[in-house]
């Protein structure tokens, strides 16, 4: 997660091919892409091409600054569509609903994509056993668990549909500096440590944003938050609903990781999930209050302003905070609560269109194992084009990533290494519902939230009115699956 430009929601719109602008054109009937004989399983369907359809991801704007190596590798050319997420979703329903394959490779989202459309992916594992193409199924355990799991699956057959790409996670981002100036005095007002530790609580976090406003001029606030009426709102949010012991529904982390058509009743309605609600509102009445009018860019921006001491962010804007505050941020594992801590995970994977013909199916298999390669994903960190932070265990004990986690950084993502390796932990993991129907659950949560915040409805009224519609919404779908 990169800005300005590379922001993981921000429009880059275009067709990148190794650098270049192209224009695709409609959907034709068209025959398999080439094979060839060849003593080199990379080089065997040279001279295809493949279009891939992209969120503009850190990663995405790597690899496409970067695909000379590809090419050199396979003899295949790669078209990356760049879209913002709501206009990849539709072309990609369109895509697979037409029967062919105009974009072989795509970006799965795992609520927008890989929930409701599954049945139109292929399942990875075949392609990684096939004797003929490099890779093996066996090497999917080198992704981290939680990752491959919420980003990959969706049922309890064992298919694979996506290898996780990106991993943006929700951590603690704090003004390191301005902690260690405050430290003992804060202690002394607080009668606690403020530095964050595994033992820190939200309502610590809490008392730690009033001394902000209160004893401080360094920064106008202490906490920021990204509360707009958005997406970003049910991101923020989730963190303290998990971390009280609420969740959207029943066995919510197994929906999480593995998802379901048919989820059961909501939960958003039960004593838990009111009293994170309660806590929500408190925490947003001491923060700055534009974090009504902020998603994830505004926030970083601010934070990086010097206008707010900390914030909930994702992780992946470590790079641009180094680029602006050098050396004066830190990052922890967001705080307990009643329950748990608990860190959002919002990444996505890669997948491959099951309308794709056999050959380029292959083609296209080569690219999804090489764009998630340890070595790629290397090269990532390295870019100076976006990056991202990877999503391969073996990647983090490289002896040059292990140095990167401490200043100076030649891959300032990784100073929030140790902080997700910790939010990726099973026990700290947050995963939002993996169900067809999420986007527009999404919206009923953060609909009722805004009207919580703006004083138009109380916790309680908004917790059961959201359940009300979350339920409505899965029958929906349940009935439509069915």
């Amino acid at each position: 997660m990169r800005e300005p430009g590379l922001s993981r929601r921000r429009l880059l719109g275009g067709v990148l091919a190794g650098g270049a602008a192209t224009v695709l054109g409609g959907c034709s009937t068209r025959g398999d892409a080439p094979r060839t004989a060849s003593g080199d399983p990379w080089r065997q369907f040279a001279g295809t091409t493949l279009n891939f359809i992209s969120e503009n991801t850190a990663p995405t704007a790597a690899i496409a600054a970067d695909l000379g190596p590809f090419a050199e590798l396979t003899g295949i050319r790669v078209n990356i569509v760049t879209l913002e997420l709501s206009a990849l979703v539709q072309k990609v329903a369109l895509d697979l609903a037409s029967g062919q394959a105009q974009y072989q490779v795509i970006y799965a989202d795992p609520y927008q994509v890989l929930a409701p459309y599954s049945k139109g992916l292929a399942d990875l594992r075949e392609l990684a056993d096939d004797p003929a193409l490099p890779g093996s199924a066996d090497d999917f355990a080198d992704f981290v668990p939680v990752q491959l799991d919420a980003s990959g699956r969706f049922g309890h057959d064992g298919k694979v549909f996506a290898l996780p790409y990106d991993c943006p996670t929700m951590i603690w981002h704090y003004r390191r500096d301005l902690f260690e100036k405050h430290r003992a005095r804060m202690a002394d007002d607080l009668g606690f440590d403020p530095m964050p530790t595994d033992a820190t609580t939200w309502e610590q976090y809490l008392a730690i944003a009033r001394w902000f406003n209160d004893r401080t001029e360094d920064v106008r606030y202490g906490t920021g938050h990204q509360a707009k009426q958005h997406d970003s709102l049910m991101c923020d949010f989730s963190n303290v609903l998990w971390a009280h012991g609420g969740d959207y529904f029943g066995n919510g982390t197994e929906i999480g990781r593995i998802g379901a058509v048919d989820p059961g009743p909501c939960r958003l309605g039960d004593e838990r999930a009111v009293e994170a609600a309660e806590f929500y509102r408190k925490l947003l009445a001491v923060a700055d209050p534009a974090s009504r009018t902020w998603e994830w860019n505004d926030l970083g921006a601010a934070f990086r302003a010097g206008r707010i001491a900390m914030c909930p962010n994702w992780h992946e804007f470590a790079a641009d905070n180094e680029s602006v505050l050098p050396g004066r941020v830190g990052y922890a594992r967001l705080p307990a609560g009643p329950v748990r801590s608990a860190n959002h995970y919002g990444g996505c994977g890669i997948g491959i269109s099951a309308n794709t013909l056999p050959n380029e199916r292959g083609a296209a298999w080569l690219f999804v194992n090489w764009a998630t390669s340890k070595e790629v994903q290397l090269r990532n960190l390295r870019s100076s084009a976006g990056g991202g932070t990877p999503t391969r265990g073996s990647v983090y004990a490289l002896p040059e990533v292990e140095a990167a986690e401490r200043r100076p950084s030649a891959m300032p993502n990784m100073l929030a290494a140790d902080a997700v390796r910790q939010a990726w932990q099973p026990e700290n993991a947050g995963l939002r519902p993996k169900i067809p129907m999420w986007n527009e659950c999404d919206t009923a949560i953060y609909t009722q939230l805004s009207r919580m915040l703006a004083g138009d409805a109380g916790p309680a009224e908004s917790m059961r009115e959201a359940a009300r519609r979350f339920d409505q919404i899965t029958a929906r779908g349940w009935v439509a699956a069915r």
